[in-house]
């Protein structure tokens, strides 16, 4: 067995840290659960309204249950309108200016389109990143401790484990082949410059693989073995994240050792991961309830902490390297917090 799994969160400006279960993001564009008349309708002009940008359903409803649980009750004292882009992500600026419209207090995203979407909308309605990957490179923040402007909330520095990705599948690799880097064009630019720069350092022969659309994840494993790889580093996205399984068995399929940041791909079948150990789907999203709150309450977005992770994790999944016919180093093994068998 595995050691118990526990995600270390600090807080910059506090100095404070907490403990608790890991979490995963979800996929941009799912269809919403409330409808937005209906809602409209509860809501009086003394209550403050929470816009959600893109957020799956599940994501949604645990933002909501994380303000029920912090005193918020829907149509008495707090009101929620949810637009989702149903897979069409050009429509986020259009979503995001209705927001404004609406006059909510603070919006909520989930990921970089959105997050962007709502600060081209707005420069002065906070918006919360429920989850976001490098928001200081991408520009959402100027720092951590004290984010500037109308954006707080929660983000992972994933450029910055693209290092250790590489040097995780070289480990495990025979020596000298190529790796490709899977990402996703809508979104994570800083991500590919960082893994680019990365390769060099580590001597790794890279080629890159880009993709736009859920059809392209088939086209995209086809390309990456077409190009000769023998193992892929997925960069971080939320539409990733919600593609696990699929990722994991087309890798699979492919016969192509691949890595992800979450735990949860090493599950699904993925052969190895490392990162903030995020096996809790709800974590992230019920910690942006905390940012609303700090907002409805007065607090300066400007001055409220980004929150990131500050302890990591490593899983192998030995049964997937035995069908890809790879013998696992036994030094890798031994620094491994899990292995799946």
């Amino acid at each position: 067995m595995g050691p118990s799994w526990v995600a270390e969160w600090r807080y910059p400006k506090l100095g404070r840290v907490m403990q608790r279960r890991d979490f995963i993001a979800g996929m941009l564009g799912s269809a919403t659960s409330w409808p937005l008349a209906a809602r409209a309708q509860q809501a009086t002009p003394n209550i403050p309204r929470i816009g959600f940008l893109a957020l799956p359903d599940s994501g949604v409803k645990e933002i909501q249950q994380g303000l029920h649980q912090l005193g918020y009750i829907e149509g008495q004292n707090i009101a929620f309108e949810v637009l989702s882009v149903q897979g069409q992500l050009e429509r986020l600026r259009e979503l995001g200016a209705e927001l404004v419209r609406h006059n909510v207090a603070v919006i909520v995203t989930d990921g970089p389109q959105s997050t962007q979407a709502a600060r081209g909308a707005t420069g002065t309605i906070p918006i919360v990143m429920a989850r976001m990957d490098d928001a200081d490179a991408q520009g959402f923040v100027t720092n951590y401790s004290r984010p500037g402007g109308n954006i707080t909330g929660l983000s992972f520095q994933t450029g910055e484990l693209s290092t250790k990705w590489l040097e995780l599948l070289k480990e495990t690799l025979p020596p000298d082949l190529r790796i490709a880097a899977l990402w996703d064009a809508t979104g994570t630019g800083n991500q590919l410059r960082t893994i680019v720069q990365a390769a060099r350092s580590v001597k790794v022969d890279l080629y890159t693989v880009e993709w736009r659309s859920p059809e392209e994840f088939e086209v995209a494993f086809t390309t990456a073995q077409n190009a000769e790889a023998k193992g892929v580093v997925i960069l971080g996205s939320p539409v990733f994240s919600a593609q696990l399984t699929r990722l994991a068995d087309l890798a699979t399929r492919h016969r192509i050792a691949a890595t992800y940041i979450y735990r949860a791909f090493v599950e699904a079948g993925g052969l190895i991961s490392y990162g903030p150990l995020e096996s809790d789907p709800s974590f992230s999203r019920r910690r942006a309830a905390y940012f609303v709150d700090k907002l409805l309450k007065g607090a300066k977005v400007a001055e409220l902490p980004v929150e990131q992770p500050t302890k990591f994790y490593l899983a192998i999944n030995l049964k997937t390297a035995r069908a890809l016919g790879l013998a696992v180093p036994t030094t890798l093994l031994a620094t491994a917090d899990e292995v799946i068998e």
